[in-house]
């Protein structure tokens, strides 16, 4: 989207028909909404800014469920934006450390900027690309009383008399439609500016998940957090937004729960054992805070291999920071004799898990030609340098 494309959204004639239009989940929605506008007679460009705005609607309320049709997007925007549900966590942190105005710098379509503004922050949101700025305005609207938002850079953003700062490094090529990533020494702002304003005033960056370990901050909090089994960031936090005592903190956040490992630091490795009864393999968010080895110690457990992240035991325990599952046999690692004893129980619905071989699950599958009644999972890893493919049966939490 362009200052054109815009222009023409903005119109209130087309933010009607863009609101009876509802969202376009389907490519043949799409191709349907156009011939119907089309035939109504509106312009081809009008057209298409509308069908594509209600796409990206229909995709957004994975991120920001019911307030997504009252929104406007880029493409790029909504794939950088943060999920509602933690940008709520974000906004608690900082009532919590007594902040009462935030600047949120690099604020995009205005996702972060949203949940702070309804915790009761006052916000001053900056966006450096104009297009963004225009549209975080738009969905910002119903906060006009207490947020601001201002075209222009991070490093130039007025920081007196604001408590904290959000702080989104721009880590993709600019532009609204296809981006790419940068390496870290590309961000926008940089990393080092990042880094040196987290250390004079209290700050959250937010990160890539799996961001160099090396390059944070020693003396800062390192939250890493997954939505519904997904890691989805890495947050530095620094002065009264840290927690006293943690260093290493993982949030993990599945549908309207959530559920928060911290420590001092990297935990210490649990010692290894072999297969027990059940299998547990750590949320990725606690992966990637290190904390494999504490998970383990509250399950009694051990590590099937020291290189791969599932945890053994024979407690008839599970946790909200694992996948648990119920050991049934382990079996043949290669695929013709493994499909002889799928065959021989009867599985015929399986799922497929894999750590630390090599393995295309879709094209084992094929190969296993499976049949029966029964389900189960199938997980494939290694122990040293043996595989082994382990039967078992998920837990829920």
């Amino acid at each position: 989207m362009d200052r054109t494309d815009l222009a023409v959204l903005l119109h209130p004639g087309a933010l009607r028909m863009l609101d009876e239009l509802g969202p376009i989940g389907t490519s043949d929605q799409a191709a349907r909404a156009v011939l119907a506008l089309r035939a109504r007679g509106h312009s081809p460009d009008l057209v298409s800014v509308v069908v594509s705005q209600a796409h990206l609607r229909a995709k957004a309320v994975t991120k920001f469920g019911e307030f997504a049709d009252r929104m406007l997007f880029t493409r790029a925007g909504l794939e950088q934006a943060t999920r509602l549900s933690v940008a709520a966590h974000h906004a608690h942190r900082l009532r919590t450390a007594g902040v009462s105005t935030v600047a949120d710098l690099g604020c995009g379509i205005g996702g972060d900027a949203l949940a702070f503004a309804a915790a009761g922050l006052r916000v001053r949101a900056v966006d450096a690309d104009e297009v963004t700025a225009a549209i975080a305005a738009y969905n910002l609207a119903p906060f006009a009383d207490t947020v601001t938002i201002t075209h222009g850079t991070a490093e130039e953003a007025d920081l007196r008399d604001v408590d904290a700062v959000w702080l989104d490094p721009a880590r993709r090529t600019a532009g609204h439609g296809e981006t790419a990533r940068v390496g870290a020494a590309d961000y926008s702002p940089s990393l080092e500016w990042a880094f040196e304003t987290a250390a004079q005033i209290p700050t959250g960056i937010k990160l890539g998940p799996g961001h160099d370990r090396e390059r944070l901050p020693q003396d800062a909090e390192t939250q890493w957090i997954s939505a519904d089994g997904t890691v989805v960031e890495l947050v530095v936090w620094s002065g009264r937004l840290a927690r006293d005592g943690v260093r290493r903190a993982a949030l993990v956040l599945r549908g309207e729960t959530s559920h928060e490992l911290t420590a001092g630091g990297d935990a210490d490795d649990a010692g290894t054992r072999e297969l027990g009864s059940y299998l547990h393999e750590p949320d990725g968010a606690v992966i990637r805070a290190r904390l494999i080895g504490e998970v383990a110690r509250t399950l009694d457990g051990g590590m099937l291999d020291p290189r791969i992240a599932y945890i053994t035991g024979d407690a008839a325990v599970t946790s909200p920071f694992v996948q648990s599952f119920r050991v049934r046999d382990t079996l043949p690692a290669n695929a013709k004799a493994l499909a002889g004893a799928l065959r021989e129980r009867g599985v015929g619905t399986l799922e497929i898990k894999k750590r630390g071989i090599d393995v295309d699950p879709a094209a084992l599958r094929r190969r296993l030609a499976l049949h029966g009644d029964d389900a189960a999972t199938l997980i494939l890893t290694r122990v040293g340098t043996r595989r082994i493919a382990i039967l078992a049966d998920r837990l829920g939490v």
